[in-house]
This record gives C-alpha cells, sequence and structure tokens, in this order.
C-alpha cells in the first residue's frame, strides 16, 4: 500500500497528512513558531520523523515564507525550499498553485506561485469532489475564502495583496489573533467600553471564557506567557478593559468574550458575501468547513443560507483521522492530489 505524506509548513505550525488508498489516515499539527528561527522547523520535522517514515513520497506547500525571519518572500520560499529538499530528498514535490506540482529547481524558479497558495490546493481538490462550493478555511490565523464552481477554484486573487482587497483573504484567527485587532471596544455592565490597544489578550482567551475546549488545538504561548486556565484568561480580557477579574461576574465577562467572537465571525461572513458577490453559487451549493475553526464555519454558512460539510467528512478520512484532516486541509490536500498526478 502506498502512502504519501503532505506536508503544510506555516509560520505558526507544521501540518503532516498520511493518505493511504486515496483516504487520509493520519494527520499533526505540530507547533512551528518560525518567526524564532529555522530550528524551530527543524524541531517540528524532528516531532514529525515517525509519521514521515511511513511515506514514499511527499508533497510540500508552504505559508512560513511570510515569516518576519526572512527578508522577503523569494527568500522564505527558497530557503524553506532548500531545508525540506535536505530532510525529505530530493523526491519531494513542491505546489505551486496554478502550475501544479515541481520540484526544488521549479518551486525556486516560480517562488511567486509555491508561497501561500495552500488555499488553491484545498479548493481545487474540493472541485473534484462537488462541481459547485464555497471553501472557508477558519486557522489560527488567518481565513481563506475560495468559490468553486463547475469543479474550478475561481479565486480572483491569489497573492495576499490581491486576495485581501477581494475579501478570500480575511486576517483573523480562530486563536491566535489578538483580541484588539478584532474589536475596538466591548460591552460591560451596560456600558461600552473602549479597548486597550495593546497586546493583552487574544481570541482564544475570549473562546475560552465562552466555554471551548481548545487543549489541542491553541498550541503557542498566551500574551502575558502565563497559563491557559479560564482565570487567567479572564484575567487577560480584563486587562482590555481596563480592570481587574474581579472587577465583573463570569456573565460580564462571557458577555464581553461573546461580543467579540461576534465581530470576528461578521468580518468572515462579510469577506464571504463579498466573495459571492463576484461568483454567485446555486442555493444547493456547500460551504466546505475546514481549519480548527470548521465548527465556526458552520455557523457563517447558515448565516450564508448554505449548508456546511466537514472538509475531513468530503475527502472521505478515516473516523480517527477526521477532525484533523479537517483542521489541516491544504496538506490533506497536497497529498492526495499528488497520488492523482502520480
Amino acid at each position: 500500500m502506498t502512502v504519501r505524506a503532505g506536508l503544510d509548513v506555516g509560520g505558526a505550525h507544521l501540518k503532516v497528512a498520511l493518505v493511504a488508498s486515496g483516504r487520509p489516515v493520519d494527520v499533526r499539527q505540530i507547533a512551528c513558531p518560525l518567526w524564532q528561527g529555522l530550528d524551530k522547523l527543524d524541531a517540528a520535522l524532528a516531532e514529525a520523523a515517525p509519521l514521515l517514515a511511513r511515506a514514499s513520497s511527499f508533497a510540500v506547500t508552504m505559508t512560513g515564507e511570510l515569516s518576519d525571519l526572512f527578508t522577503d518572500r523569494e527568500t522564505g520560499v527558497a530557503t524553506l525550499v532548500g531545508r525540506l529538499t535536505r530532510e525529505l530528498g530530493e523526491q519531494v514535490r513542491f505546489w505551486m498553485g496554478p502550475r501544479g506540482f515541481g520540484t526544488a529547481d521549479d518551486a525556486r524558479r516560480h517562488h511567486g506561485d509555491v508561497g501561500s497558495t495552500n488555499f488553491l490546493a484545498t479548493a481545487t481538490l474540493i472541485g473534484r469532489k462537488v462541481p459547485d462550493a464555497l471553501l472557508i478555511d477558519f486557522g489560527s490565523t488567518t481565513a481563506d475564502v475560495v468559490p468553486i464552481r463547475a469543479g474550478v477554484p475561481e479565486a480572483r486573487g491569489l497573492t495576499d495583496a490581491e486576495r485581501q482587497v477581494t475579501g478570500e483573504l480575511v486576517y483573523t484567527g480562530l486563536t491566535r489573533t489578538a483580541v484588539m485587532a478584532v474589536a475596538s471596544e466591548a460591552p460591560f455592565r451596560g456600558q461600552r467600553v473602549s479597548l486597550a490597544r495593546e497586546y493583552l489578550a487574544t481570541m482564544a482567551d475570549a473562546r475560552r471564557i465562552l466555554g471551548d475546549d481548545l487543549a489541542e488545538i491553541d498550541q503557542h504561548a498566551t500574551a502575558d506567557g502565563k497559563g491557559k486556565s479560564l482565570g487567567e484568561s479572564v484575567t487577560r480580557l480584563a486587562r482590555m478593559l481596563g480592570r481587574d477579574a474581579r472587577d465583573g461576574t463570569a456573565e460580564d465577562w462571557r458577555a464581553a468574550a461573546a461580543h467579540i467572537r461576534e465581530l470576528q465571525l461578521r468580518s468572515i461572513h462579510d469577506g464571504a458575501a463579498r466573495v459571492l458577490t463576484a461568483a454567485p453559487l446555486p442555493p444547493d451549493a456547500p460551504v466546505v468547513a475546514a481549519g480548527i475553526g470548521a465548527g465556526e464555519v458552520g455557523e457563517i454558512a447558515r448565516r450564508l443560507g448554505h449548508t456546511a460539510i466537514r472538509f475531513g467528512t468530503l475527502v472521505g478520512a478515516q473516523d480517527a483521522a477526521e477532525a484533523w484532516a479537517t483542521a489541516c486541509a491544504p496538506a490533506v490536500a497536497v497529498a492526495l492530489l499528488l497520488g492523482a498526478s502520480a
């Protein structure tokens, strides 16, 4: 049985997916704070080594070239291509967006098609499963919104700069985004309170206050470097309002967190609405939910008037792998697409 590995090398995580017989069978996300140095990627690859050892071929996509570790995107692509070729061998193939897969030399030559086109891999695979759909991949840092019509992705932008204009890239994430990037004020005991424009709390804090279990998916340090208990999350959010945790009740803090979450969901909904005005879809076209925020995508789909289907379910992931296959969709996509092109 041939096993292929797909890797999505991001600026915060390394995602690795194994596929066999056309199905995802094992998927992992490993913290990889690339902005701290290439040794973090080396460590993540070492942690993934037992998984990678099961594969006979490798497909790579990336967004890590955007890390401020690199002076520009071209340098980032070249550096990551070199590092991954050294670790995985010359047989590794790199996703180059509209060009499909290529060798390391191809990837260096067409760096603009390699960097941050992982969304196109996911959308391309979805188009082979359903003719019309809207992909919303809500990850730890960003949300991708990509229409698929007649089996073909119809993204109007390829680069981040283009996609931030079209609504196809909404720069907000389920866990890592700072609260100050989402909201400028929040309700507190009948008043609207301006929030501190300071990195004091993240959306992970807001979601923990609302009762979400983020133990497996929130893999990075908190804003103050302290723990991730409910009480510590409340303390961080309270600072955003110039208060201490004891200044409010549990319900006061839930109300503030719910308001902030709502503003974040609206930003993704607004991006999706803009995308759909440029690429209208049939009423029965599903929203394909991906990313660690796939559960939230279900609510956005409802607001858009479409049903939602999880990416892992759509691609037939084994039950034990479905959740992470959904969360790590681009890694799964490149592995499956590589198999289809073999």
